[in-house]
């Protein structure tokens, strides 16, 4: 059910999409990406650098993201070179190489965080012990 045009509130309502860029967005330069990494580290969000430096490396979506879990990209005391993610949306296996920039943002993380495993949060994007 939609609104009439004979309504006289809607004739002065404007489109929420009225002068905005609506579908696929241009990617993330990459003066862009490091000027977010230099703004993250500048700031001291190591959580959050972590997960953009993961973002970038994997081409994930966010819903996939946000599920990954510290065992999937950690084996034993290392950071694994590969790692392999089952889409939400296709229900596919994605395999995903992570540099050692990732590498490293994901060691200092989770020496900072105690080192247990858990999983990343899609609420607040932060790693919460498993329960």
């Amino acid at each position: 059910m939609g609104y009439s045009r004979f309504d006289p509130a809607m004739q002065r309502r404007v489109a929420w999409n009225a002068g905005k860029n609506v579908g696929t967005k241009r990617p993330l330069t990459q003066k862009q990406i490091w000027a977010i990494r230099f703004h993250l580290d500048r700031e001291g969000r190591l959580r959050d650098k972590a997960l953009f430096d993961l973002a970038i490396d994997s081409k994930l979506r966010g819903c996939d993201l946000v599920k990954i879990k510290i065992g999937d990209v950690v084996a034993g005391a290392d950071i694994r070179n590969r790692a392999t993610v089952i889409q939400q949306k296709t229900n596919r296996p994605v395999q995903f190489e992570l540099t050692s920039d990732v590498r490293a943002t994901l060691i200092a993380w989770l020496e900072r965080r105690g080192g247990q495993r858990g999983i990343i949060s899609s609420q607040a994007g932060s790693i919460m012990p498993d329960t």
